[in-house]
């Protein structure tokens, strides 16, 4: 691996203009097919396999004019304090909103609070579905306004009106996450680098990178169906992935140019050893992200897919646009890179052997005093490492998953207030509504059998009469729980209805009755996330081992990986917890409404986090075994490790967070909490797991952390990441020379 990507290195640094050129015509040929191609399709949920979707299925083929898939909006009305929603004047401005609301652009029906019976028990409250003839997705600002526009005109009236459902344009005040991101890493890279285009060139690269993968997820949308917003995770790991690997590259470029490299030949070995981290990095997030098909919902299967391939991209990019930009960066500028060079050329083997004494003699930088000081007290800084990110993970036992709905938006939204405004006058489960479907030769007969054995159950506050198709072999059911839709009390009502289901259509002589609905799908995509998790950690966990003990032919060391990155997903999930389910530090976070997390963020961030986690050992641990693979005593090596690679991976990890947590500052909670878990996580794997836990285990176990049973190391194939092959100008027969200079500095 490392000879190839060194050949490939110095290629591209010697074919500069030409490797420019082709990346310029793949950005270029991607967005003129993103431009050319079909508009991307409207977003779809579906979780195939649960009771929820196939009854959303059978309603659709049943009864195809209703518009199971249109979207809607329930739009409330309340009279003033002490008046009558159903006095004749406050029935003309309602029957007025009716009228506007019918009249607006896309609307395919909207029921009268009055004829539907539609009305509180103290005649204060009305409410009217607004029913569409597109998806939410579809829905444009046209749309939008008009709904608007007669929502505020009744205000005008005296009313208080205020709309939820899908169909209500949700107010987000977005953009500025992504800008935050890009000037902290603009200004870390500024200061690792000490020059404007060596820190521009990882920026640079990660945007092409970005342009690339998401023209191409954009001008297959139509073939592939990727909707628009599969490009979100891409974009956001593709541009942190991106600005991390080019970082990685050109860091040790100015390492080999220190040493007296000529430029060409720094390129390669960068290549050739950074480089081989960044593809065995590259593919442990790639397996990550495409693990996701494991859960076997399709819209995470495609955001996961279509990030892996962006960060394909930018591990192409890494290995050959880089070297390629690094050979039209002036001498001038690569002084300033490194001033060790003497004027850009290289140094004689004398030379060589006098730097490497100079830098052996210079004051120890603050990632090598830090590794001398873990490898004097580790079983300090493991404890403390262990014991202080467990004690974070506590709350994580606590945890409460579920999926956002209006009862958690901002108290002032008007999707909030009409979901209050519901709750006070209608109950709380009149906002979570179970939808129930009969299948029958006679329908009607036996949903009205259905109905009365569901209003019997305790937890049931209503069932509404059936409604058959018109060729009554199917028919629906409307059944309001007592309790909210969040409420454990709900979700066990539905589970209790499921399982009494077998007894219920054999008294009624229905064929089938499932249950559906919004509430009824929340608690089927909980559940088939939970079911998912464990296979989906064992596949990402066990191919990443693997994979990581290829690279580092060792057992151990691929196990503590995996080991601390579980420690840092437990204590970023207690922290999560502690913040947006308990209401710590909410004010200082901006947190609205406490609640519980979202039932996709422990699998999300266990893909996401754990392929950036993986960067980092790789990045950090691949020095060590370089220096080990080249003589340097255990020891040595975690401090050779330290000495090259800790401000690199503190500089990537610093400006991941940042990336990150840009996303806190948004106004919505479910946006503020990813943000602030992956920013916690990578917090936590870097600066804890990676930087002190790592070289303190690697003090305990000393040569015992690269053992390798013989037969399997007979077994696996030898990629060389380390470079072992690569000697001085890329001939094998002087690579000892090269381990005595290396063996030397570590010392």
């Amino acid at each position: 691996m490392a000879t190839f990507l060194y050949k490939l290195g110095r290629l591209a640094f010697r074919r500069r203009g030409l490797m420019a050129l082709l990346w310029v015509l793949v950005l270029g040929g991607v967005i003129t097919a993103a431009s050319s191609a079909p508009p991307p399709p409207a977003d779809t949920f579906s979780m195939p396999g649960t009771e929820s979707q196939k009854a959303f299925d059978l309603l659709k083929e049943k009864f195809p004019a209703a518009g199971a898939d249109g979207a809607s909006a329930r739009v409330v009305i309340r009279a003033p304090q002490g008046q009558d929603i159903a006095g004749p004047e406050r029935r003309a401005a309602v029957s007025g909103l009716v009228s506007d609301l019918t009249a607006a652009p896309e609307v395919a029906s909207v029921t009268d609070p009055y004829a539907a019976g539609a009305l509180s028990k103290d005649s204060t409250t009305a409410y009217a579905v607004v029913t569409y003839k597109v998806a939410a997705t579809e829905l444009t600002d046209k749309e939008h306004d008009a709904l608007d526009q007669a929502l505020d005109k009744a205000r005008g009236s005296g009313l208080t009106v205020e709309a939820g459902g899908d169909a209500v344009r949700i107010e987000a005040a977005m953009g500025g996450a992504e800008g935050i991101g890009i000037l902290v890493s603009a200004i870390v890279l500024l200061i690792t680098f000490g020059s404007l285009v060596a820190a521009g060139m990882p920026l640079l690269t990660a945007l092409i990178g970005v342009g690339v993968g998401i023209s191409a997820i954009t001008a297959l949308g139509s073939t592939l169906g990727l909707s628009a917003t599969t490009s979100t995770l891409a974009m956001m790991i593709g541009l942190a992935v991106g600005i991390d690997y080019a970082l990685f590259i050109i860091s040790r470029y100015r390492s080999e140019i220190a040493e007296g490299r000529e430029r060409r030949e720094a390129a390669g070995r960068a290549v050739g050893t950074a480089g081989s981290a960044v593809v065995f990095a590259g593919l442990t997030v790639i397996i990550a992200l495409a693990g996701l098909a494991v859960v076997n919902i399709p819209m995470l299967t495609k955001m996961g897919v279509a990030a892996a391939g962006t960060v394909a991209v930018a591990v192409l990019i890494a290995v050959t646009l880089v070297p390629a930009l690094l050979g039209f960066a002036p001498v001038k500028v690569l002084r300033r890179i490194d001033r060790k060079a003497v004027n850009g050329k290289p140094l004689s083997a004398r030379q060589q052997r006098k730097a490497a004494k100079a830098a052996a003699r210079q004051k120890p930088n603050l990632g090598t005093r830090w590794a001398r000081y873990v490898l004097r007290h580790p079983v300090a800084v493991l404890l403390v490492g262990v014991v202080g990110l467990g004690a974070v993970a506590l709350p994580a036992a606590s945890l409460e998953l579920g999926l956002p709905g209006e009862g958690t938006m901002a108290p002032e939204t008007t999707q909030r207030k009409a979901y209050d405004m519901l709750s006070e006058s209608f109950g709380p489960g009149f906002n979570g509504p179970l939808t129930i479907t009969v299948s029958a030769p006679d329908a009607s007969a036996a949903a009205g059998g259905v109905g009365r054995a569901l209003a019997g159950l305790d937890g049931v506050a209503t069932v509404s009469p059936a409604a058959p198709n018109a060729a009554n072999d199917t028919a629906i059911l409307n059944l309001v729980p007592a309790t909210g839709p969040t409420d454990h009390a709900t979700e066990e009502l539905v589970r209790s209805i499921r399982a009494g289901m077998g007894g219920i259509e054999g008294s009624t002589g229905a064929d089938e009755v499932l249950v559906t609905g919004q509430t009824a799908m929340f608690i089927d995509f909980s559940k088939t996330l939970d079911d998912a998790l464990v296979p989906y950690l064992a596949l990402v966990v066990g191919l990443a081992f693997l994979l990581l003990m290829l690279v580092f032919r060792s057992v151990l060391v691929p196990l503590k990986a995996a080991l601390g990155f579980l420690l840092s997903v437990g204590a970023a999930l207690g922290a999560v917890v502690a913040v947006f389910q308990w209401g710590w530090l909410a004010d200082v976070f901006g947190v609205k409404e406490a609640g519980p997390v979202m039932s996709t963020m422990p699998i999300f961030m266990i893909g996401v986090v754990f392929g950036l986690a993986m960067d980092y050992e790789v990045f950090l641990v691949s020095r060590m075994r370089e220096a080990y693979a080249h003589g340097a005593r255990p020891g040595e090596a975690v401090v050779t490790g330290f000495r090259y690679g800790g401000r690199v991976v503190s500089a990537a990890a610093i400006i991941m967070i940042s990336v990150f947590s840009g996303f806190i500052t948004e106004q919505n909670d479910m946006i503020k909490m990813i943000g602030f878990a992956l920013a916690t996580a990578v917090l936590f794997d870097a600066f804890v797991v990676r930087m002190a836990i790592v070289p303190a285990l690697f003090a305990l176990l000393g040569r015992s952390a690269w053992w390798l049973p013989g037969w399997l190391d007979r077994l696996l194939p030898n990629v060389d990441v380390e470079g072992a092959k690569l000697g001085d100008g890329g001939a094998p027969g002087r690579a000892r020379e090269r381990d005595l200079h290396l063996a030397d500095s570590s010392r």
